[in-house]
């Protein structure tokens, strides 16, 4: 991962360009709700409650992490398996996402727990009840080595496996 100062500035994005961000996930409404078929396009949901920290996830994200489908998964077990700079830009964007209300997109290295290393587009965006940031939640993408995406050329390309 390739951070570019101010990460704030250069990765975070309003609310309102939501699905602007997420075209890469959009798919015909019915692969959009089948878990087996977004993970089979590298692709997951997931959600953090900030309450508890709890994360619920959906098949796609288990795979790219490498951890066993279903498992409860505590937020810092899920932190440690991001590269160090990745882990540290992805925690100052999700500080200033809840501050500032804002969404945000950055390609991440992580080490799943069964080998190796990815790249991963990690799309988040806050979900507020009224002006209190209660969850985050998003998409998790595979990125193949040598994609335009993963050699941070451009945070908005997005590539399909």
């Amino acid at each position: 991962m390739r951070p570019t100062e101010p990460l704030p500035l250069h990765h975070s994005w309003p609310l309102h360009d939501l699905h602007q961000h997420l075209a890469s996930a959009t798919l015909d409404d019915h692969t959009a709700r089948d878990d087996e078929a977004l993970a089979e396009r590298g692709l997951g949901l997931w959600h953090c409650d900030l309450g508890d920290n709890s994360l619920s996830w959906t098949s796609g994200v288990y795979d790219l992490f490498g951890i066993e489908r279903d498992m409860v998964v505590p937020r810092d077990l899920a932190v440690s398996l991001y590269a160090p700079d990745s882990r540290e830009a992805m925690e100052r964007l999700r500080a200033y996402a809840i501050r500032h209300r804002r969404g945000f997109t950055l390609d991440v290295e992580i080490r799943p727990l069964d080998g190796g290393d990815c790249t991963m587009r990690l799309i988040t965006a806050p979900i507020l009840k009224g002006a209190q940031v209660i969850a985050l939640h998003g998409v998790k993408q595979f990125l193949p080595r040598g994609s335009a995406a993963s050699r941070g050329l451009d945070p908005t390309i997005f590539v399909l496996p």
